[in-house]
């Protein structure tokens, strides 16, 4: 079940990434806005696209914004974007959406929580979140040919500030995104804010979600390649 009303770690595949590489055709969609309207997701006008996945009980998530808004502020010939994905802790006062306009008005709470990138609001079912690996907190660099340039199971927005800057140096996005907890007291507030249950089902999960993205995966990242293809790729 893709809204799930409890969190379990075991609801991701925290091993495999299904997400699009670099170097592969970015998904695109028809989507609803926070405020209202439809658009393209892949129609920007930017160099490139920095799309990152989110919602508001995602402490992952919540706890990058305000480095996410100053990336922005310093790439302004650039596009970002958030996309409003299922909700990745839920709880008693924000619960599993169970109506698109459930998603909608959270997608909305977060606009007037300040966050100043385009969110695009997707379906119920998730397509647009699934086709792109189902993380909480992936992002992903798109270029204008509609290419993957950069991608990013969990995004660690300084390493995302570094790839940025070489594909726009016209280099290969040659950097490794090592995952980063945000601080405990972001993931109280967070997780407080998302009602009973959320904080409950969190620390449930928190020891396979060391293990696995903590441990495991940066293992797995220091002992792999990193990216070499170039900024203009056509796929």
């Amino acid at each position: 079940m893709y809204n799930y009303g409890q969190f379990s770690a075991k609801d991701y595949d925290l091993v495999n990434f299904r997400g699009p590489q670099p170097g592969t055709a970015a998904p695109d969609f028809h989507l609803t806005r926070a405020e209202g309207g439809q658009s393209r997701l892949l129609e920007f006008d930017g160099t490139f696209l920095v799309l990152e996945m989110g919602s508001l009980t995602c402490p992952l998530f919540q706890g990058r914004r305000r480095t996410m808004v100053a990336l922005h502020r310093e790439h302004q010939d650039v596009d970002f974007a958030v996309l409003y994905v299922r909700e990745a802790h839920p709880g008693a006062a924000i619960a599993s959406h169970q109506s698109d306009e459930e998603k909608q008005s959270c997608a909305a709470r977060l606009r007037s929580d300040g966050e100043n990138r385009r969110i695009f609001v997707d379906d119920l079912d998730g397509a647009a979140h699934q086709a792109y690996g189902g993380y909480p907190n992936s992002i992903f660099i798109i270029n204008r040919n509609g290419c993957v340039v950069y991608a990013s199971d969990w995004n660690n927005p300084e390493t995302t500030g570094r790839a940025l800057s070489l594909l726009k140096q016209g280099k290969a996005a040659s950097v490794k995104s090592w995952f980063k907890p945000v601080p405990p007291s972001v993931s109280l507030k967070i997780l407080r804010a998302g009602g009973k249950g959320s904080m409950a089902d969190f620390l449930r999960g928190l020891p396979r979600l060391i293990w696995n993205n903590l441990v495991l995966r940066n293992i797995r990242l220091l002992c792999g390649k990193s990216s070499s293809i170039p900024p203009d790729v056509r796929c």
